[in-house]
């Protein structure tokens, strides 16, 4: 004969049951906040890949629909009339220009925020509307072969999807920018297949720190992102390059000379491109017909130079397997620096981060050919040069010295190239920094941004700022069952008791200490917050200062500290040791480091 039971007696059993599970799960997966927000950061990672992926194809389809082809930028130029190579850019440029025009009336009410300004100098909030006008309007002007990159868009689209994240899961301030540099740091890895690169050029340039608080989730979600990418597409290494065998170390002396070359010549290149800005916006066109000016600039040198249009990837491929006839390779260089300011200047969206590729490699492969000539064991390879002119202009733009390295390593495989690589990346930074500072590809924007913010996000000092409200809060006279159900309910491993007359705090319930109630239901029924409750539980008020919460936390294993007023005793909120942990690195870097 079947027993009867309570039914409140068997879903007490049912919570014990669960929260042993619980407790077993804790106690020997022992996960923390930052082991969460790793999982977070894969999470950015494979929807930033997504959202990259998505852009690329899209792009394809726009450059088929406008070209009549599939074939490459380069070789569809090349395919078409000399009227198609001037229409096609300008058509471009011009749907561009009125996508971004009328955007700008569905975006009045929104920012402008980019995806470095949202990390650097902002809350990690990146309005959706803008991205996307920005986006499509980067489809028109790269499908249509202008002289510009396309991982700006995609990392722009992969940052904003990371956004969204955060902000549906409420994420503080640090923790939203860090997710958003999660969602660059996956775009850079699928525009390239470099993960490693990828978290640190987040790293380095946007965040000015490689502390392993920013680094961890940066490396884990650029490593998700590259995973899919290969899982998704044939994906490989980037640039196949031919083997390199350094013979003497005598030949290490022409590669300090490149350094010194590249070193002057991105800073030319950086301050060119500003002046070419200058110039259009002097023109004072509609945005529409500047654009579209600037596409039929490229369009005009195309029909006599189609390697200017793209980013220039096939090209350096080429530079980088040669042989190259130098004079060609001279006279594309130059067009390609003009058709570069021709895009960029006009304001067409996309990127100069693959385009700065170019400019090193066929300056890098221009002087090793020269070198060749004088001296032909000291450069036996004009190719190997080229290779490490792309690390060491990059690194001379970006001001990345070790982004540029990485980056040159993952997208070749080629380790022989090591010495000569370092060595040059860093001559050409030192020398571009002597020459023209701190200015880089992303500091110009950024320092703009830092002059018309009122009240920067990054400096916090109190824990008022980075106080959460609302934590999960119980009343003394709770028992078990409401407690159980409250741990089950959400993710922490304290709960508060408060007084539900006033809000005063009087202590927290342990998920541990419920542990000896678990196996025995007679006593769980009996018990209540206020026989389990820890008086002595750590607090901290809204105006100490960082210092003294890190203190607290050194001193206690607990994950979040409750926010207590000094003088009326009300619980406000809690400090999560995540939160404090990340505001404090970004303490530790200057506002304008990238």
């Amino acid at each position: 004969m079947k027993v009867a039971t309570d039914p409140a007696t068997e879903l007490l059993a049912r919570l014990q049951r669960l929260l042993r599970w619980r407790l077993w799960i804790q106690e020997k997966m022992q996960l923390s906040e930052w082991q969460v927000t790793l999982l977070w950061a894969a999470l950015a990672g494979f929807m930033g890949c997504g959202a990259a992926l998505i852009f690329q194809a899209l792009a394809e389809g726009v450059h088929e629909v406008l070209t009549g082809t599939s074939a490459g930028v380069v070789e569809s130029m090349r395919q078409l009339p000399w009227w198609g190579c001037l229409l096609v850019p300008a058509l471009g440029g011009g749907a561009a220009g009125l996508v971004l025009h009328y955007g700008q009336r569905l975006t009045r009410s929104q920012s402008s925020t980019d995806y470095m300004e949202a990390i650097a100098i902002g809350n990690g909030r990146i309005p959706v509307r803008a991205s996307l006008v920005k986006c499509v309007a980067a489809l028109f002007s790269i499908g249509s072969g202008g002289s510009i990159g396309r991982e700006g868009p995609m990392v722009q689209l992969a940052a904003v999807v990371a956004s969204l994240v955060g902000r549906w899961r409420q994420f503080t301030g640090p923790q939203l920018r860090l997710i958003v540099a999660c969602g660059a740091s996956a775009g850079i890895a699928s525009a390239y297949n470099a993960p490693i690169a990828g978290s640190f050029f987040v790293a380095e340039i946007i965040l000015g720190t490689i502390a392993m608080e920013n680094l961890g989730p940066l490396a884990v979600s650029a490593v998700v992102a590259a995973l899919t990418i290969r899982v998704l597409t044939s994906a490989q290494v980037m640039y196949q390059v031919p083997g390199f065998q350094l013979n003497s170390p005598w030949e290490m002396g022409p590669y300090v000379v490149l350094g010194l070359v590249v070193g002057s010549l991105a800073p030319a290149f950086l301050r060119s491109l500003r002046q070419a800005e200058q110039f259009f916006l002097s023109l004072r066109l509609p945005i529409g017909w500047r654009l579209a000016l600037g596409g039929a600039l490229v369009g005009a040198m195309a029909i006599n130079v189609p390697q200017v249009c793209g980013n220039g990837y096939s090209v350096v491929v080429q530079i980088l397997n040669g042989p190259v006839v130098w004079r060609v390779l001279l006279g594309v260089f130059a067009c390609k620096w003009l058709a570069t300011m021709a895009s960029f200047g006009s304001g067409a969206p996309g990127g100069v981060f693959t385009p700065s590729l170019f400019m090193g490699a066929s300056a890098g492969y221009l002087f090793g050919a020269a070198v060749h000539a004088v001296w032909p064991t000291g450069a036996a390879d004009p190719g190997a040069f080229a290779l490490v002119g792309m690390g060491a202009f990059l690194a001379a733009a970006s001001r990345a010295p070790v982004m540029a390295i990485i980056m040159l390593f993952e997208m070749t495989l080629s380790y022989d190239i090591i010495l000569p690589l370092m060595l040059c990346s860093v001559i050409a930074y030192y020398t571009a920094k002597g020459i023209q500072g701190s200015a880089s590809l992303y500091s110009d924007a950024l320092k703009r941004k830092e002059g018309e913010t009122a009240a920067p996000m990054v400096p916090v000092g109190r824990v008022r700022e980075l106080m959460r409200p609302n934590p999960p809060v119980l009343a003394p006279s709770a028992r078990f069952q409401e407690i159980a159900q409250l741990f089950l309910a959400v993710r922490v491993n304290n709960l508060y008791v408060c007084d539900p007359a006033g809000g005063r705090f009087l202590g927290a319930v342990s998920l541990h200490d419920i542990k000896p109630y678990l196996a025995d239901g007679n006593l769980a029924g009996l018990v209540l917050a206020r026989d389990i409750l820890r008086e002595d539980f750590p607090r901290i008020g809204p105006s100490q200062t960082l210092s003294d919460a890190l203190g607290l936390f050194l001193a206690h294993p607990v994950e979040r500290l409750p926010v207590v007023d000094p003088e009326t005793g009300g619980l406000l909120g809690s400090l999560s040791k995540n939160d404090l942990l990340l505001a404090l690195v970004e303490r530790r870097k200057p506002l304008s480091a990238a």
